[in-house]
């Protein structure tokens, strides 16, 4: 069984980087001047097991950390069997190829049920699948739960939602990563974003440091960088500060340096 997630958030200094490229991250995360980095591990869009990454050992052995993003179209609270079952399958896969990269974790999104279902199937869904993995004997990395920014069926758009799917899986220890651009698009303040949140989940893993292009309450998942969205950047500095966590840039690539150049200078790590 993989470690409790969370060990992260102890580190003597905070470690900010950004999405990389999959093919080099090791020059993405230099280009960037990254402690962290996250990757996919295939086409992000695509069902299939991707293959052991090519700088699996040297991403291992180097001072960068490493997180994963698991692919887009796992939904591990639906209740279509062929989006579920090979959701789940994925997702352990995803598990087992990042473990060999050192990776911290592995991002998943929370899902969602289609409108007319009972969400508390999709809750029971996501404990299924955390309860069976853990008799089977854990997760290569610890898995990290994200918000979502929109969907009136998602289990962790809201905070009330979030803390339903807590309810049902919480107790096998997932750690929780808060994305910032999602909380804002969902509607939620982001003023308090990380006393709320920890008090349902207990903890925050990993932060994703994105501006919005849209509105507060917009429900759209459109990054923009830490200077160009609607987010006042000195909130988005505050989110940082009391999260304590790592915290990775999902920003236009473009931007990324500055962003986390701003980060750092604006947090003193």
């Amino acid at each position: 069984m993989a470690p409790p997630s969370g060990v992260v958030t102890t580190l003597a200094r905070m470690l900010i980087g950004a999405h990389a490229r999959e093919d080099d991250p090791l020059v993405s995360a230099a280009e960037r001047d990254a402690d962290i980095v996250q990757l996919f591990l295939a086409d992000p869009q695509s069902w299939k097991k991707p293959p052991s990454h090519p700088q699996a050992a040297q991403l291992r052995e180097s001072d960068l950390t490493v997180v994963v993003h698991s692919p887009y179209p796992v939904n591990l609270a639906s209740l279509n069997n062929r989006i579920r079952i090979p959701s789940r399958k994925i997702v352990v896969q995803h598990a087992e190829l990042a473990a060999e990269l050192g990776a911290i974790g592995l991002v998943v999104h929370g899902g969602h049920v289609t409108q007319g279902e009972d969400a508390a199937k999709g809750f029971e869904n996501w404990r299924k699948f955390i309860e069976r993995q853990m008799d089977a004997g854990g997760f290569a990395v610890p898995i990290f739960i994200e918000n979502t920014a929109g969907g009136e069926n998602a289990m962790a758009r809201r905070f009330e939602d979030l803390a339903r799917l807590w309810d049902a899986v919480g107790e096998f220890g997932v750690g929780f990563c808060l994305d910032t651009c999602h909380a804002f698009s969902a509607g939620v303040e982001l003023v308090d974003v990380v006393d709320r949140a920890k008090a349902i989940t207990g903890r925050i893993d990993l932060v994703h440091l994105n501006n919005s292009r849209d509105e507060f309450g917009s429900s759209r998942d459109r990054h923009a960088n830490i200077a160009d969205g609607t987010i006042d950047p000195e909130a988005l500095v505050a989110v940082c500060a009391a999260a304590g966590a790592p915290v990775v840039v999902e920003t236009p690539a473009e931007g990324q340096a500055a962003d986390i150049a701003f980060l750092r200078e604006r947090l003193g790590a």
